[in-house]
């Protein structure tokens, strides 16, 4: 059964369902001026690409850079004219009209737990003695968290997922900002982790036995609880999250929302039948169902294997990176206009930062924070544009500087949230969730 989240839990190889809330700090930071509102997004689908993609190998070519800085691939036309990207990413090349570029966004740390707070929750961490900062309640809570406290759960379903994994690598498993940190674990997303469990098939451990009828189900869940009637007051959190998973059990429409087995014949293939691909579609249906926030990391750990190519950075961008995420990203555009969802859902594409300017020894490009590209999508947002743009090398922004900070604000934005809105940590307090100002270009 699923049990709260603890900051210093490894993850087991079967499914683990964990619930984390989140808290925003008091930050230094002003609050803007509440902002117009847009229109009320229902969702959010967050792709995170762990290990900080490069941004002249993405969505801001720098073709005429000199040598040592310049990579080895080309820009291409987009649907957009005078837009341009890497020529890998054909797909998203023509849905260039359906989503917006931010090519300034910035924080300043070189550090992948810091890019990672910041990138999943807007805000930085809690002081840390030294080290990557792993989860901790002290800290602010993720967007998910935020979501599902202001928004609630709906449909039997809980209003933050993520899946097919947590954001780390083979050196760290759990960086912090994935959970709702001094929200209290009432808050905390569902995380989705088992290696061997392929996106859009059954989660092991969420479905009756073969043997196990509804009703019989259900005289269970009631013997149970008057078995428990007398639990401790301590042992709330492990009830409320035994009690979520019998909901899931309960209802066939959450539980379907999770497989692709009612998909139709060709809609993997268009995604990707792999993690990244599978793990798309499934957000995709989670919103359709009611989820009002789903985080899809990368689904790699090992740095071999993401977007921290300190070498042979071009043959694995090439070959194992920006294939999967065109097609997966691309596909994600194009289902939601289909089916109506584009504009009440919210797609954002990140990492922790992006790459140097200059080609390491390796054939790599090492972290920067100092600049990397953003794509907002849906939701109210104008397709179509590029907001900000970089000095020749891409090493720093040379207009329209879009601390992430901001680029939180605008999510926020799109989702009808402002600098007026406020979260309530595990004590009572209140907690403004706005901490930047919305880049109001983007909309309208």
């Amino acid at each position: 059964m699923p049990r709260p989240l603890d900051s210093a839990a490894h993850f087991s190889r079967r499914t683990l369902l964990r619930l984390a809330p989140l808290s925003l700090l008091g930050l230094p930071r002003a609050a803007a001026a509440p902002a117009a509102r847009a229109p009320a997004g229902k969702a959010v689908i967050l792709l995170y690409m762990t290990g900080g993609p490069a941004q002249q190998e993405t969505f801001d070519p720098k073709p005429d850079a000199p040598d040592g800085t310049r990579g080895e691939f080309r820009p291409t036309d987009t649907t957009v004219p005078g837009i341009r990207v890497c020529e890998h990413l054909p797909r998203l090349a023509m849905q260039a009209h359906r989503y917006a570029v931010i090519r300034s966004t910035w924080h300043g740390s070189d550090t992948h737990g810091v890019g990672v707070h910041y990138n999943l929750t807007g805000l930085k961490h809690a002081p840390r003695s030294g080290g990557e900062p792993q989860v901790d309640r002290r800290d602010p809570p993720c967007l998910g968290a935020v979501v599902r406290q202001l928004r609630g759960d709906r449909n039997g379903l809980p209003a933050a997922v993520q899946l097919p994994r947590q954001v780390g690598d083979q050196n760290n498993a759990y960086w912090g900002g994935q959970h709702a940190g001094f929200l209290g674990p009432k808050y905390d997303p569902l995380f989705l982790h088992d290696e061997t469990w392929r996106p859009g098939d059954p989660l092991p451990g969420l479905a009756p036995a073969a043997d196990v009828s509804p009703d019989r189900q259900t005289a269970r869940a009631g013997l149970l609880d008057a078995l428990q009637a007398d639990r401790p007051a301590g042992d709330a959190d492990f009830g409320r999250h035994q009690q979520q998973a019998l909901d899931m059990l309960r209802s066939s429409a959450a539980w379907g929302a999770f497989r692709l087995d009612a998909e139709k014949p060709g809609t993997v293939e268009r995604y990707g039948d792999n993690r990244f691909g599978r793990s798309c579609l499934v957000a995709r249906r989670l919103v359709e169902a009611g989820v009002g926030c789903v985080t899809v990391p990368w689904t790699f750990k090992q740095s071999e294997e993401n977007f921290d190519t300190h070498s042979k950075h071009f043959p694995k961008m090439k070959d194992k990176l920006l294939p999967v995420v065109d097609r997966a990203f691309a596909a994600l555009l194009d289902d939601l206009h289909d089916r109506g969802l584009i504009d009440t859902t919210l797609v954002a594409w990140t990492g922790e930062f992006g790459r140097t300017p200059k080609v390491n020894g390796g054939g790599g490009r090492d972290h920067w924070g100092r600049v990397y590209s953003t794509l907002l999508a849906g939701s109210g947002v104008r397709g179509g544009q590029v907001v900000g743009k970089t000095t020749a090398d891409g090493g720093l922004p040379a207009d329209d500087p879009v601390h992430v900070t901001d680029f939180f604000a605008t999510i926020y934005h799109a989702l009808g949230y402002t600098a007026a809105d406020a979260v309530v940590d595990v004590s009572g307090r209140p907690h403004h969730v706005v901490q930047g100002r919305p880049v109001s270009k983007l909309f309208g």
